[in-house]
């Protein structure tokens, strides 16, 4: 993984719960990752392989997501788009969380080849989410994108989905269902983080 970048994140041990639902035993600040000439060179990077694809548009669930998305919108002088968070009223197991493009974005995204982009992806809750909500939209073909990618579950159903994903850096990490965590069973307290890497 690019060090540069990782530098910029606060990496912390400890026992952690994604929005996912998946439980790992790793946590980064993402908020540091939020000032523009400081992210750019990285934003370049992705903007650049991302440009391949002869993409329409660029799609990013907020928060973090869509502020990467929208600088790649900037430089590839393609439209952006966003998504809104929602945590569904029943929110035991897996992916609890929805994510929905605004009413008035919708009709303007049907057909169009969209970058779904997220500043760090683990589980892929958020990008998921935008997934299946641009899908009831119609949306056209679909690029996964992203800083850093986290772990294999994403790669992973990229490749069973046949979604492109593309990341400026990658690295190995831990992600457990509740039932198959190792730090559960040993008895380390949980924190149930609200602003999820996964």
């Amino acid at each position: 993984m690019s060090p540069d970048l990782f530098n910029l994140l606060a990496a912390r041990d400890g026992h952690f719960r994604y929005e996912s639902g998946y439980h790992s035993d790793l946590w980064l600040d993402l908020d540091l990752l939020l000032h523009p000439r400081t992210l750019h060179p990285f934003v370049s990077e992705l903007a650049a392989k991302l440009a391949r694809y002869q993409l329409e548009a660029i799609c990013g669930p907020l928060v973090g997501g869509a502020l990467v998305a929208q600088m790649i919108a900037a430089e590839l002088n393609l439209e952006f788009y966003y998504t809104e968070r929602f945590v569904r009223a029943q929110q035991g197991g897996l992916y609890p969380v929805e994510y929905r493009l605004p009413a008035g974005l919708r009709p303007a995204i049907r057909n169009k080849k969209v970058a779904i982009v997220d500043d760090v992806i683990s589980a892929g809750s958020a990008v998921r989410g935008t997934l299946t909500d641009l899908r009831t939209h119609s949306v056209g073909r679909v690029v996964f994108g992203a800083l850093l990618v986290l772990g294999n579950a994403t790669p992973q159903f990229c490749a069973e989905h046949h979604i492109p994903l593309e990341s400026v850096a990658a690295r190995a990490s831990n992600l457990w269902l509740p039932a198959d965590c190792p730090l559960c069973l040993a008895g380390k307290p949980l924190e149930d983080m609200t602003n999820p890497t996964g």
